[in-house]
């Protein structure tokens, strides 16, 4: 989920009656046919539930591989983010979907959730796709998970696939099991079989978890990555030709072709990405830069 690349993989469209697609100029609206679906068929689930339609964050590049900027996963088109900003009732224009301010649902100071933004619909949203039996786990902010253990009554199995993490305080990741025909995929351990309530939500709310970074100019693991530090399939995954066009390759209900192909990059400077001891433009590579505009991305792990 965190070092890989993926072929095969769909574009979610960029509209559809009960979804828009936020920050398009990422290009991080691909993923495997199996998340598209999903994304298609939670929307409208949801929708039938009283949540007006998605606004859907990103997922994975073209190719998948490692972003510029904001995730440590998202690599293998198996995640997607769900804004818990219900869409609006009038369609977004391009510049409101890159410019639009998410809510964030939880208060910085106390890490609990706003009261006054929380509402029925929220927890009806995380329970409906928790329930799907392929999601495997949604990450969302401490708060938010506290707040689905205070509130949540009868039916609370599905609270053990919510598990509280940094960040994800505006949105929900999803995140679905290893697909049939990746023989290099490899899972996760599944979430404990208790509702996720107990002493280890209670570590978030105590001082440990938020402590500032000692050495915050350290290296990560994200800095480094490199198409070496990935599977070597993923140099193959890289070379292989585009698709003819980007419609063959848009999901329309399980008609589209099962190749990617990067969408035009923004008339910038070509980044580079390192490739061993070669560089190679981003162009080449399907690693779309990140436009310079003021967007909400998830915030960087404390103290790691």
């Amino acid at each position: 989920y965190s070092k890989g690349c993926f072929t095969g993989g769909v574009a979610l469209p960029m509209d559809g009656p009960t979804w828009e697609v936020m920050r398009p100029s990422r290009n991080r609206r691909w993923g495997h046919p199996a998340m598209i679906a999903l994304i298609e068929k939670l929307s409208r689930d949801a929708q039938a539930d009283g949540w007006p339609g998605l606004l859907v964050g990103d997922i994975s590049q073209p190719r998948g591989g490692p972003m510029m900027t904001g995730h440590a996963s998202h690599q293998i088109g198996l995640d997607a983010d769900i804004w818990l900003t219900p869409m609006p009732r009038r369609p977004l224009t391009i510049a409101q979907r890159e410019t639009m301010s998410a809510t964030l649902m939880v208060n910085e100071k106390t890490h609990l959730v706003k009261d006054a933004l929380w509402t029925p619909a929220h927890t009806r949203l995380l329970k409906r796709a928790a329930n799907y039996p392929e999601v495997e786990r949604i990450l969302v902010n401490p708060g938010i998970k506290k707040k689905l253990c205070d509130t949540v009554s009868g039916d609370r199995s599905w609270l053990r696939k919510v598990r509280p993490f940094w960040g994800h305080d505006y949105h929900f990741h999803m995140r679905i099991g290893c697909q049939p025909g990746s023989p290099g995929c490899k899972g996760q351990e599944a979430t404990p079989a208790d509702d996720g309530c107990g002493k280890p939500l209670a570590w978030w709310f105590t001082e440990e978890p938020w402590r500032p970074n000692k050495n915050p100019d350290a290296p990560k693991a994200r800095d480094l990555m490199t198409m070496a530090n990935l599977p070597k399939q993923c140099q193959d995954v890289l070379d292989a030709p585009d698709a003819p066009s980007l419609e063959a390759v848009t999901y329309h209900g399980g008609s589209a072709a099962a190749v990617a192909v990067a969408e035009p990059e923004p008339s910038e400077p070509a980044q580079t990405i390192s490739s061993g001891n070669a560089a190679m433009p981003a162009a080449a590579s399907a690693f779309a830069p990140t436009p310079k505009i003021g967007i909400p991305l998830p915030r960087p792990r404390p103290g790691n």
